[in-house]
């Protein structure tokens, strides 16, 4: 591999808060509900809902009251109050196992649906690392349209055979890279894809991916 393609949200940046600040206000209002059921239906629905390039409050009412019912919870104006005052503007944080790109030695780069803040975050927790960033709402295409991964062809200009690409989402990132002949793998730290052999645990196994 002569180059390493990184996701962003969920795969290098989170919100360690988000899925345990959800549960505090459900139980708060009477509801139980494990927190390893609520993280993976909060990830399923990630799946199928796109995320706008810059949330609002309206898209999370809409994504939390979804998040609601598949929890078999009828959402109340109160309680969506309520869930979007505790998550709003929580801190991201990198993945602790993301130290492992300081041991990468081919060119890092970035390909992600988010607005132009993103360049200053990821300067701000991993310094200047990253090749190439290309954002979304800079491009002015999303993910999973594969013209956006074609426009970061184009500036990486590496053959894709030879692009190594971590994702988090089956439909946002590994179809559309596969599509255009990049090996992608989806990172599951959590374990909710157990049997599938498209995923990795760790970016620990990212200098065996690449050699």
């Amino acid at each position: 591999m002569k180059y390493l393609l990184l996701d962003v949200a969920g795969t290098i940046l989170y919100k360690p808060d988000l899925v345990l600040k959800i549960n505090e206000t459900l139980n708060s209002f009477g509801y139980v509900i494990s927190v390893d059921k609520l993280k993976y239906n909060h990830k399923m629905l990630s799946e199928v809902i796109r995320f706008p390039d810059r949330t609002n409050a309206d898209f999370y009412y809409d994504f939390n009251s979804e998040l609601l019912y598949s929890l078999g919870i009828v959402p109340t104006k109160e309680l969506l109050n309520a869930i979007f005052k505790s998550c709003s503007y929580l801190p991201w944080e990198k993945f602790e196992d993301t130290k492992a790109l300081n041991e990468i030695e081919i060119p890092i780069g970035i390909i992600s649906n988010f607005n132009s803040s993103l360049k200053d975050k990821l300067n701000e927790y991993f310094g200047p690392i990253f090749s190439d960033i290309f954002v979304s709402e800079e491009i002015g295409i999303a993910k999973p349209s594969t013209e956006f991964y074609k426009k970061a062809l184009d500036i990486i200009n590496v053959n894709p055979k030879d692009i190594l690409y971590i994702g988090d989402s089956f439909k946002l990132d590994l179809k559309p890279a596969v599509e255009l002949g990049i090996t992608c793998y989806i990172i599951d730290r959590d374990n909710i894809y157990p049997d599938n052999k498209n995923v990795i645990r760790s970016f620990s196994e990212l200098k065996k991916l690449i050699n």
